[in-house]
């Protein structure tokens, strides 16, 4: 798909206030280890309202630019990656200016890195007028990284493959306390531990239907642990709260079902805590269903 769009005299010149929700796993499990090296997974990604905030100015020039309102990026972070992929797949000659106010911690597990190329993806696909289905926008999702279509998907979805193959379900409205130790954890040094259970039985849906919050586990966890002590310890407070967590992702994130009347505690250390509910849609879900 290509061509650069005219846009019409009326044509909004920026969006702000863009949303890019988090997820939780609410189980991960290994299924094996692929010739390529990437891993087959199954897990189910829930959306939650952690977020971060983006907001896009249009530029009638090429240049594609960040201004960090929070915590410093990296130069070549996942949104300018998205932009400059998108611009390049259009073939447009519009530009940007993207500030993002960062809410969700890195290294967690929780998808912000991700979640913020997605709602780039949906966002300049409104400002530059290209109006692409949803379906042009997956092949570049997924040249960013694995969880990007989930969030371009806009619903909870049971994910097969690297995390590509998404089937929307429906996932119990629930709350949870989310905690981020300081320490992160990289995907990579988990990945490549031999360490690593990477035989995990499959599952369908029809396995977890009907107790999907409380269903599996994470096969990271083992591993996480042993490259995170951090991690083990913040477990081990929420064990204390007579709560049950999991690792999310493969990140140093973990949290636990909590009840809706549920108080937060005082995070101990400098810990990032949260009580967060899950989402059934996307916040940004019109402009994925209008792209069907």
């Amino acid at each position: 798909m290509s061509t650069t769009p005219k846009m019409p005299a009326n044509a909004k010149r920026s969006l702000h206030h863009v949303l890019a929700p988090a997820k939780l796993n609410l189980f991960l499990h290994i299924i094996a280890r692929r010739t390529d090296g990437y891993h087959e997974l199954e897990s189910v990604f829930t959306l939650i309202d952690w977020c971060d905030v983006l907001h896009f100015e249009l530029s009638d020039t090429p240049q594609i630019s960040r201004i960090d309102l929070t915590s410093s990026l990296p130069q070549e972070d996942l949104i300018i990656k998205a932009a400059r992929l998108l611009q390049k797949a259009a073939q447009t000659t519009l530009g940007a200016t993207i500030s993002i106010e960062k809410h969700i911690p890195a290294q967690a597990g929780m998808g912000g890195g991700s979640s913020d190329a997605a709602s780039t993806l949906l966002a300049l696909n409104q400002l530059w007028g290209l109006h692409w289905p949803v379906k042009a926008l997956l092949p570049l999702g997924l040249q960013l990284g694995a969880d990007v279509p989930f969030f371009l998907l806009g619903r909870n979805a049971f994910a097969q493959g690297i995390g590509e193959q998404l089937t929307p379900i429906v996932v119990p409205k629930a709350h949870f306390l989310v905690l981020k130790p300081k320490a992160g954890l990289d995907t990579k040094s988990i990945f490549s531990d031999p360490l690593l259970q990477r035989a995990t039985k499959t599952v369908t849906i029809s396995d977890f239907a009907e107790a999907v919050l409380d269903f599996g586990h994470n096969d990271l966890q083992a591993v996480a642990e042993k490259l995170c002590p951090e991690m083990n310890r913040a477990m081990d407070w929420i064990k204390s709260l007579g709560l049950r967590p999991k690792m999310t992702g493969s990140g140093s994130a973990v949290f636990a079902k909590v009840d809706p009347n549920f108080v937060l505690p005082k995070a101990p250390e400098d810990w990032q805590m949260k009580i967060c509910s899950n989402l059934e849609i996307h916040p940004l879900i019109e402009w994925i269903s209008l792209d069907d």
